[in-house]
């Protein structure tokens, strides 16, 4: 005997969403053929990806460096281009 395990998934709220942003949304999900909830969840889904796998690359790439950058030098290159 298989017993079905009930998979739930929650629930998230947003309140509070400029008018525009709900447009836009709507009209993206009209162009991509589905509802405006399913296009909220590929764009979270999507930046949710994005941004781990730009963190591994960072990881990796400081896991690589010989030598941790001073705080002198960050400042210099965040300042680099800036009047």
């Amino acid at each position: 005997m298989v017993l079905a395990l009930e998979t739930r998934m929650p629930t998230l709220t947003i309140r509070n969403v400029p008018v525009k942003v709900v447009q836009s949304l709507k009209a993206r999900a009209r162009r991509n053929k589905h509802s405006m909830e399913q296009e909220v969840r590929d764009l979270l889904q999507a930046q949710v990806v994005e941004r781990s796998a730009a963190l591994e690359q960072i990881a990796a790439s400081w896991a690589k460096q010989t030598r941790r950058p001073t705080a002198a030098e960050i400042d210099s290159w965040i300042d680099v281009g800036r009047p």
